[in-house]
């Protein structure tokens, strides 16, 4: 049995539920300096809101097409050594309405790096970034140069899922890669993986160094001078998964197995029009877990009955629904650890339990 290098996934990533107050709201307890942090309001109809260490106070809405937008004067004041902290002005941004409810996901990354590819010989085109290699978790900033190439991930290891998105000017997806998935998906649509143009942006699969640039706008390889923001992800033992499943349509579901007990789970079916949706473990503390946020729809908290658990070595389906589980469906999802099923502590093995 495989051994977890980390311990205890809140280390690294966390979920944080807050409620707005319309004025300075200083939010701790995450553990961390968040450099990904990901706010979706669960009791009202708002965006969701993208905020990352490259970018302070710029805000991308997962569920748009459009670029970012800065929320200094308008909700979102900075990303502090234990969480972050909002403010009251304007309408609040989406993230700090007064007496709303919300879900923050936070991610840690830390290492700053800039890779000048004519000088490291890694990639064709330059990049900044900050990236953890224990978690494998990385936040890329590039400019276009109009031409197809490469960018530096810095994980050390081959990426299995990237969501990339062009900065500036409306109209341009969140392209996803995801190891079980070549044919291309859009975190802010239901769409099927059919869409050839978006196939052709990833190509050629990453490697362990860089990710491809091919010639689409939305990725950047036929304009110039664009910016774009690339999560990237790899798997650990333990801490993250990226992988699929083939629903059997039956409320006794397929059992996922991850090599951990979840906070966080986010799926897609890729053969159906059906929504990203995802679970963590602090709006759901027990199982089974009802309570879904769709990373495509602005809508709030969706509510269900008996979707899924949580167990000490993945994810069971607990539902029929076309979305979670449809009979032949294909589904991906990616996961990040409450406790990995064996952890290490010292010498000793830490098995861990279902909720």
């Amino acid at each position: 049995m495989a051994y977890s290098t980390i311990p205890k996934g809140s280390l690294y990533m966390n979920t944080k539920l807050y409620t707005g107050n319309g004025s300075t709201n200083a939010q701790t307890g995450v553990g961390f300096q968040p450099d990904w942090t990901w706010i979706k309001c669960r009791s009202d109809a708002n965006s969701h809101q993208l905020f990352d260490v490259l970018r302070t106070t710029y805000a991308l809405a997962s569920n748009e097409t459009s670029p970012q937008a800065d929320r200094a004067s308008d909700g979102f004041t900075s990303l502090d050594s234990d969480g972050f902290t909002l403010n009251g002005s304007g309408s609040g941004g989406n993230v700090n309405v007064n007496s709303r409810t919300y879900a923050s996901w936070n991610w840690k990354a830390g290492t700053s790096f800039t890779n000048d590819a004519s000088s490291t010989g890694i990639g064709t085109i330059d990049s900044t970034g900050s990236t953890n290699t224990t978690s494998r978790f990385s936040i890329v900033k590039w400019t276009s140069t109009g031409s197809t190439g490469t960018v530096a991930h810095n994980l050390g290891v081959t990426p299995k899922f990237i969501v990339v998105k062009r900065l500036e000017d409306s109209g341009y997806d969140w392209v996803v890669y995801h190891v079980n998935d070549t044919a291309g998906l859009y975190l802010n649509s239901t769409a099927v993986n059919n869409d050839s143009s978006a196939a052709t942006i990833f190509d050629r699969s990453p490697t362990s160094t860089v990710f491809n640039i091919t010639a689409d706008g939305r990725i950047g390889g036929n304009t110039t001078g664009k910016n774009y923001i690339a999560y990237c992800f790899a798997d650990v033992t333990g801490f993250s998964k990226m992988g699929s499943y083939t629903g059997n349509g039956n409320v006794d579901g397929p059992m996922i197995v991850t090599g951990m007990k979840p906070a966080w789970f986010m799926l897609k079916r890729t053969d159906g029009t059906n929504s990203w949706q995802i679970f963590d473990n602090k709006r759901d503390t027990g199982n089974a877990l009802d309570n879904a946020l769709e990373a495509n729809d602005s809508a709030a908290e969706a509510t269900g009955t008996d979707r899924l658990d949580f167990l000490s070595q993945g994810v069971k389906l607990r539902t029929n629904g076309a979305a979670q589980n449809a009979s032949g469906g294909t589904y991906i999802y990616m996961a990040f650890a409450e406790n990995p099923f064996v952890a290490t502590s010292g010498t000793s093995a830490i098995p861990v339990t279902a909720r």
